[in-house]
């Protein structure tokens, strides 16, 4: 239970929102109820806080992996092996880089179909979302495993980030068949 907590305690964490005012990501996020505690509310910088979060997750891999497997090792439920426990992180981790590469390739779809440079914003994003991972000098290795065995990837930023992404391509196709109009008929004209 406590790392149930500490898990939540992470995620209330309250750092400034950053906003993003176009086309491609100016729709609403789903209801608030599953809306993680201090995540942006737009899609694009939501996603962005998505990648960040779980790149942030990643990254701790290495260094938390000793004290999982001591945890695993220490409270070994029956009928199970050790091996067989310490396999589910590491399918979460091959689960997880390919979920990097779906946010990002909704990133930049959203940052193509934008009239506007919005990267930055997503930058901003990407550094919230890794920071819900920041523990502090005085907390333990234990604890830091613990939150990190029980994290889970919100299920809304997969939705969101395949929205985004649909919608930026629907954008970013409408912007090119515009610019394609726009051209065709200064190459008509005669010289």
């Amino acid at each position: 239970m406590t790392a149930l907590a500490l898990a939540l305690a992470l995620f209330a964490q309250d750092p400034a929102a950053a906003t993003v005012t176009t086309a491609a990501a100016a729709a609403p996020a789903e209801a608030p109820a599953n809306h993680p505690t201090g995540a942006p509310k737009e899609d694009y910088p939501f996603v962005a806080w998505c990648y960040g979060a779980l790149r942030g997750y990643l990254d701790l891999h290495d260094q938390v992996i000793p004290e999982v497997r001591r945890i695993e090792t220490a409270f070994r439920p029956p009928g199970r092996s050790l091996a067989e426990d310490m396999k589910v992180y590491a399918d979460q981790q091959a689960y997880g880089r390919k979920k990097l590469v779906e946010f990002q390739a909704a990133l930049t779809a959203a940052e193509k179909a934008s009239v506007r440079p919005i990267n930055q914003q997503g930058a901003v994003a990407v550094r919230q979302g890794r920071s819900i991972w920041s523990a502090g000098p005085e907390t333990d290795k234990r604890t830091v495993a613990q939150m990190w065995m029980s994290w889970a990837l919100p299920a809304k930023c997969e939705t969101v980030a395949s929205s985004l992404e649909q919608r930026a391509k629907l954008m970013g196709a409408t912007f090119k068949v515009n610019a394609l109009e726009d051209e065709a008929p200064a190459e008509a004209t005669p010289q």
